[in-house]
């Protein structure tokens, strides 16, 4: 091979490299009163769920992480078991998501997430096993809790925190103001949701 050859490889090289960079689409950040990132994912019981099968109704998601302190303010307390017993009462689909990848904190087989339901008494519609981390990262999830409503339509309508309480503290669950409440409550009045974005907290979310 000539030197004119070998010099010109590695620009080649840097090219190709360049233009698969421009090709690959990046994942768009979800955005209030865009449609929510599809997604399908195999839940706890071993079927595959998607966000399309319940479109026509409201979809609330909940990233979730047992060892997280902030995850145990709401469950220990019973509260977040409440709320789920509520709105699916209601007629939402709730899907509790687990993004932790194995090996870190939160991870759960199927198996052992079918355990901590069972044993916190948790009441999802599903809970969903995203070890990939692939749902976690198309929503931007950052922390545990994290949370999500969707609309009917499949519009996203608020995401961030559950509640305005930054704190593991239980004692401050009282005279929250829990946002996924609020935002259920204005949908079912028919009413734009009032504060459709709010800063999450909790641990980060374990890819």
């Amino acid at each position: 091979m000539t030197t004119s050859k070998l010099s010109r490889r590695p620009v080649l090289l840097g090219l190709t490299a360049a233009a698969a960079l421009i090709a690959a689409p990046a994942l768009a950040a979800p955005a209030i009163g865009k449609p929510a990132p599809a997604f399908t994912a195999v839940d706890s019981t071993g079927k595959s769920r998607s966000l399309s099968e319940f479109k026509g109704k409201t979809v609330v998601l909940e990233w979730t992480n047992e060892g997280c302190p902030y995850v145990q303010k709401h469950y220990n307390a019973g509260a977040m078991q409440g709320l789920q017993k509520r709105a699916t009462a209601d007629g939402v689909v709730w899907l509790t998501l687990i993004s932790s990848a194995p090996g870190k904190q939160g991870y759960k087989t199927a198996a052992e997430a079918n355990d901590w339901k069972a044993e916190s008494g948790a009441a999802p519609t599903a809970i969903l096993l995203d070890p990939k981390g692939q749902v976690g990262r198309a929503y931007g999830a950052k922390t545990t809790p994290h949370m999500y409503v969707v609309n009917p339509a499949g519009t996203l309508v608020y995401m961030g925190g559950i509640d305005d309480k930054n704190s593991a503290d239980a004692a401050t669950l009282k005279g929250a103001k829990n946002y996924v409440v609020a935002a259920l409550g204005d949908m079912k009045a028919g009413r734009a949701v009032a504060q459709p974005v709010s800063a999450p907290y909790g641990c980060s979310v374990k890819y």
